[in-house]
């Protein structure tokens, strides 16, 4: 509880997402390399989630060649991988390069652009990566997601273990689908995270759609939750 305190703390100092890209129209390819790329390496999603992140602000700053969104995207990944995963996770150079080749990316990487591209990362998110995204809530919801009070088609649910396994499903789709679109970005990443919980819940009908015990968890009630939770089902 107390981490995810502080990362609501960090949350209010997040930099505002201004879709000012030139090249926000190529956002949804590069997120998909970032995704292809996280799942062939086996990060965890909050380093899979935070990659994207800090691509999505370094794009809204600058007007980059594709080539070096490329090598962007690639130093975005080893960053998050470095600041969440443990070292042995961290992808080595040569299994990058293999990777860009099975994924058709005409870059060959090498150590020295990667490692001036992560300095000036670094340097433009003033050496913090301390940045909440949606992922580093999402486990934290999840816990409660389900109580015994829930009904599930109108009935009471006999195996709260399997419904809440097939919710974790549901809600890790939204989380995903979230990154997609980059108005999502104009949300709390704890609000995203919320609402993936709550659209989980009324896809697999259960009732209510947001309890009480979500809502004190969260801090968020369904009025706060709708629009992204229509945005998500829509």
């Amino acid at each position: 509880m107390l981490e995810e305190s502080v990362w609501m703390a960090e949350e209010l100092k997040l930099p505002m997402y201004k879709a000012h890209s030139p090249q926000i129209g190529m956002r949804r390819y590069f997120i998909d390399l970032l995704t292809v790329l996280s799942n062939h390496c086996n990060l965890c999603p909050m380093a899979r989630h935070l990659a994207i992140y800090l691509l999505d602000l370094f794009m809204d700053r600058y007007d980059i060649t594709v080539k070096q969104l490329h090598i962007t995207s690639f130093a975005c990944l080893l960053l998050a991988s470095k600041f969440e995963e443990k070292e042995d996770k961290v992808p080595k150079l040569e299994h990058l390069n293999n990777l860009a080749y099975m994924c058709n990316v005409n870059v060959v990487l090498n150590k020295k652009d990667l490692l001036r591209m992560e300095m000036l990362l670094l340097e433009n998110f003033n050496w913090n990566l301390y940045l909440p995204t949606p992922a580093h809530y999402i486990d934290y919801y999840l816990y409660v997601s389900i109580g015994e009070n829930d009904l599930h088609n109108g009935w009471p649910i006999t195996s709260l273990t399997k419904i809440k396994d097939f919710l974790e499903k549901y809600a890790y789709y939204f989380l995903d689908f979230s990154v997609q679109d980059h108005t999502f970005l104009h949300f709390r990443p704890s609000l995203i995270a919320a609402a993936c919980v709550c659209a989980s819940r009324i896809c697999m009908q259960i009732s209510p759609a947001w309890t009480t015990q979500l809502e004190l968890l969260t801090c968020y009630s369904w009025e706060h939750l709708a629009q992204c939770i229509e945005m998500m089902l829509m």
